[in-house]
């Protein structure tokens, strides 16, 4: 009876390790030479390396090319180790904003072996901090720090955070660091929350502009706008040549303006959804 009770608790025990050791996070990253890219866990203040970082080539984006020189220029001085501007891409959803971040970084982190992505969750903000710190001390490497679709509810204090992680206090942001975010929102928060601080506080003026200064900590701005048909089939041929999806012009531009109107609007991701249900159709792998 000792020994099957023995060999009983042993195999618990041994049943409750596996489950442990599955529910532990990896361990965080401790030399950025590992990956081009790293994704931010803010449970467990860790960084994840991601060996394959997504995106598509640059001069498949269409109808922003003003807004891919700028990216581009200023990432590239980054990367050279020279001054550069935390950026701030809003506007309508489906715009392109994160694939042009990403595209920004696959073009150039070839040439600059130090370059890096880290991509942050909106609900990880809170240890923007903490992973500045860490990055600060990888001195001979440079960081995008990639937060996507980031925008601020009512009653959301998690922007003053930002706004410290971006001041640095007393030691300044670090040098080796850069923010890039999109977000829906010019001013990353809701125009009601702006207005209800003003109308509560007792110098109204004071209270706004704590609400606005947040998009002014980005020094470069980039507005997104919805497309029109004819840059969305720009966008669409741009997809189709690249990913060798041989349809007729005249059928590949009819079956692109059904796609969109059954979507109810036209951008680079209805495009993009498009393409992969077209190449899907055709029986063609993207990869």
């Amino acid at each position: 009876m000792g020994r099957g009770f023995d060999e009983d608790a042993a195999a618990y025990l041994k049943r409750v390790a596996e489950a442990l050791e599955r529910f532990t996070p990896p361990p965080r990253a401790t030399d950025p030479a590992e990956a081009p890219g790293f994704l931010w866990d803010g449970g467990s203040d860790s960084l994840m390396p991601v060996a394959d970082v997504r995106f598509l080539p640059l001069e498949l984006l269409r109808g922003m090319e003003a807004h891919k020189r700028r990216l581009l220029a200023n990432t590239r001085r980054f990367a050279q180790g020279l001054p550069a501007n935390n950026a701030l891409l809003w506007g309508a959803r489906g715009t392109g904003k994160s694939a042009l971040v990403k595209a920004v970084f696959g073009a150039l982190h070839e040439d600059f072996p130090g370059l890096r992505i880290v991509e942050i969750d909106r609900d990880s903000i809170q240890g923007l901090p903490r992973l500045m710190r860490i990055l600060r001390k990888w001195e001979d490497h440079r960081f995008v720090v990639f937060c996507d679709d980031l925008s601020f509810d009512d009653d959301d204090d998690t922007y003053k955070t930002l706004k410290s992680a971006l001041e640095g206090g007393i030691e300044g942001p670090p040098e080796n660091v850069v923010l890039y975010a999109t977000s829906n929102r010019r001013h990353l928060m809701p125009r009601e929350m702006i207005e209800n601080e003003r109308e509560t506080a007792i110098h109204p003026t004071e209270a706004e502009q704590e609400k606005v200064s947040l998009s002014d900590r980005f020094g470069l701005w980039l507005g997104f706008y919805p497309c029109d048909q004819e840059t969305y089939l720009d966008i669409v041929r741009a997809y189709a040549a690249h990913f060798g999806l041989e349809v007729p012009e005249e059928e590949l531009r009819a079956r692109a303006i059904e796609w969109a109107a059954a979507r109810g609007g036209r951008s680079g991701r209805v495009a993009w959804q498009f393409i992969r249900d077209l190449a899907g159709k055709l029986g063609k792998r993207m990869g």
